[in-house]
C-alpha cells in the first residue's frame, strides 16, 4: 500500500494560490470538487478556534453568567484583541480573564484600568437597557488565570490584578519582567543585550516579581493527563471561584426609576 499523505504535504508551496480539491461524503461516498485559497499560517485560526473553545467552555460551565477574555500578549496584536471581545463579555455578571501564553508588552496598566472599572452610576436612555458609568465597567467579579508562559507585561499585570485584590488562579509566571530595550548585534551574526530597567511592585519589592515571577492566589497544576484527557483545571477553578463570589453578592444592577416599564 502506498504510505498516506496528509493534505498539508500535498499544499505544501501552494499559499495564496487556489487549488482544487476532490472531497468525498464519508455518509454517501459522492465525491465533488471545490476550490480553495490555502494560506500561509494557520497558526492564528487554531488560536482563534481555542479561544471560541474556552469561551464556550466557560458560558457552558457557568450557565451564561461569565464572560472570558485572553490576552494573547500586552502589545499591539493583544490591545486589538482585548477591544474586539471586551464590550461583550463585561456585560456578563462576572469575567475570568485569560492570560495564559501572555507574551509580554507594555500595554498592562491599560488593560488593567478598563477592567477594573465598577459601576457607580447608570445610564438611562429611552427604549434602551441601562447601561452602567463608567463606560463598560465589570458588574461582577474578576479572576485571572495566568501560567509559567505568562510572560513580561504578563507577569506585571497579574500581580497588579492580585495587588488590586482580583484572585489569580494557575501556576507562577515566568518572572522575566523588564530590563532591555535594544539588541545589539556583533560581527558573528549573534547579539547581546544589557540591563537597564527594573520594575518593583511595593507588595513584593524588586525581585519579588523579576527573576521570580507571580505567586497566584490559588495554585493550580495543569498536568500533562490533563491536556492529553481535553480538561483544563485551572479554567475549571477560576470559574468555580467566580461563580462562589457571586452567590454571596449579586452582580451590579440598575435601579427600576418610577415609569420605567420591564422587559
Amino acid at each position: 500500500m502506498p504510505p498516506l499523505v496528509g493534505p498539508a504535504a500535498l499544499l505544501a508551496g501552494k499559499a495564496g494560490q487556489p487549488a482544487e480539491l476532490t472531497v468525498r461524503s464519508a455518509a454517501t461516498g459522492e465525491q465533488r470538487a471545490v476550490v480553495v485559497v490555502p494560506i500561509a499560517d494557520e497558526v492564528p485560526l487554531r488560536y482563534q478556534a481555542w479561544v471560541a473553545d474556552r469561551r464556550a467552555h466557560v458560558l457552558e460551565k457557568s450557565g451564561g453568567r461569565l464572560g472570558y477574555l485572553h490576552l494573547p500578549d500586552q502589545a499591539e496584536p493583544g490591545w486589538a484583541e482585548f477591544h474586539r471581545d471586551w464590550r461583550a463579555q463585561v456585560a456578563k455578571d462576572g469575567v475570568v480573564v485569560d492570560t495564559r501564553g501572555n507574551r509580554g508588552g507594555e500595554t498592562s496598566g491599560l488593560v488593567v484600568e478598563k477592567l477594573m472599572r465598577r459601576p457607580i452610576a447608570w445610564d438611562y436612555g429611552r427604549g434602551e437597557i441601562p447601561e452602567p458609568y463608567p463606560a463598560y465597567a465589570l458588574r461582577g467579579p474578576l479572576v485571572s488565570v495566568c501560567d509559567e508562559q505568562s510572560a513580561s507585561d504578563g507577569d506585571i499585570i497579574n500581580q497588579a490584578f492580585k495587588d488590586y485584590g482580583v484572585t489569580v488562579v494557575g501556576a507562577r509566571t515566568w518572572g522575566g519582567v523588564v530590563g532591555i530595550d535594544d539588541f545589539f548585534g556583533l560581527v558573528d551574526g549573534t547579539s547581546v543585550t544589557q540591563p537597564r530597567f527594573a520594575f518593583a511592585f511595593d507588595s513584593v519589592g524588586l525581585y519579588g516579581l523579576e527573576n521570580h515571577g507571580c505567586e497566584p492566589t490559588v495554585p493550580v497544576d495543569f498536568a500533562p493527563q490533563d491536556f492529553a484527557a481535553g480538561r483544563d483545571p485551572q479554567l475549571d477553578k477560576a470559574i468555580e471561584i467566580a461563580l462562589e463570589a457571586l452567590a454571596k453578592e449579586p452582580p451590579a444592577a440598575p435601579p427600576t426609576l418610577p415609569g420605567m416599564y420591564e422587559s
